[in-house]
């Protein structure tokens, strides 16, 4: 019934007939590395006061033009980053690079279109594109983040599909855009850049708050999780959280949270013994205390339960 609102109310309702609230919302690049930035969603759940500014983005800017990873999570906030950037640079943004098809890293998407950067993203991103749960999710996020999405706000896909490991040169730098899916999504990548020693990761690692799992495949993000510690770069920059200047000690936070999970609903899964039980009599101490862990850990946990399931 929520979608089927939602789906009326933005054929019969311009955006102008939100009440628009007060825009709180600043976006501040942290430069990490001499030619890299990122700018920090918060730690909590998409609302319109927050314009859905709950994930990550950076940027690299080079002589040739500039190379955005993500693109936020509502077209106001798209602009602001490029907003942020014309105060860095004059070099125009040629290209974007898609960690994964989630909506608060995407919905910024058309504003980047529009200035003329080409999209990249891994091809098996078409088929959340293309589902129904994505339409629907754009649905509701046009009643929860309205006016910030609206409905202008629509789905931009890939100019070019990333079917295996790619090199793209800019300026002379060159991004290594690797597959690591399925893991946290089935169309995860990650983005290597050598000369600044920075790897972008999307929503691989998360630093300072609970993971969101949804419908992960654990036992591939788990394995990504190695991949990432081989590459040994200096600074990560996540989907979530603040970057980290110590890539190890946060790879380790997130291998441990699945590790976890995995071991504590693993038993229960197996023998189809409750959920609510095994929950129930987890000790979840060492999490409780984090940023969104009411709001995402049981649904973590029930994902990872279900999944053990169907292994």
């Amino acid at each position: 019934m929520k979608y089927f609102i939602a789906s009326i109310l933005s054929l019969i309702l311009p955006s102008f007939c939100f009440a628009e609230p007060a825009d709180l919302v600043n976006l501040k690049p942290i430069q990490v590395a001499q030619n890299t930035y990122f700018v920090k969603g918060f730690p909590e759940i998409g609302s319109s006061k927050n314009q859905n500014f709950i994930s990550n983005a950076g940027f690299v800017v080079t002589h040739k033009g500039v190379v955005v990873i993500d693109a936020l999570g509502s077209p106001i906030l798209a602009q602001k980053l490029l907003n942020e950037i014309a105060k860095i640079t004059k070099q125009k943004v040629l290209a974007v690079i898609v960690s994964h098809y989630h909506a608060d890293h995407i919905y910024g998407l058309q504003v980047f279109k529009k200035a003329g950067a080409k999209i990249y993203a891994q091809e098996l991103s078409k088929d959340y594109l293309n589902s129904d749960a994505a339409q629907q999710r754009l649905e509701s996020s046009r009643l929860d983040f309205a006016p910030w999405i609206n409905s202008n706000t629509h789905l931009v896909p890939a100019d070019q599909w990333i079917k295996s490991e790619k090199t793209l040169t800019v300026g002379g730098v060159d991004f290594i855009i690797s597959k690591v899916g399925p893991a946290h999504t089935p169309e995860d990548l990650m983005v290597y850049v050598p000369s600044e020693n920075v790897l972008f990761v999307g929503d691989l690692v998360f630093r300072g708050r609970i993971p969101f799992v949804g419908n992960a495949d654990s036992k591939g993000w788990l394995s990504s999780l190695d991949r990432i510690e081989g590459i040994k770069p200096k600074i990560v920059i996540s989907g979530h959280g603040a970057y980290s200047p110590n890539p190890t000690h946060d790879i380790a936070f997130t291998r441990g949270y699945l590790q976890y999970l995995r071991e504590s609903m693993g038993e229960a899964a197996r023998n189809m013994d409750s959920f609510d039980d095994v929950y129930a009599n987890t000790d979840w101490s060492e999490y409780e205390g984090m940023p969104l862990f009411r709001s995402a850990n049981r649904m973590n946990a029930y994902n990872v339960y279900l999944s053990i399931q169907g292994e």
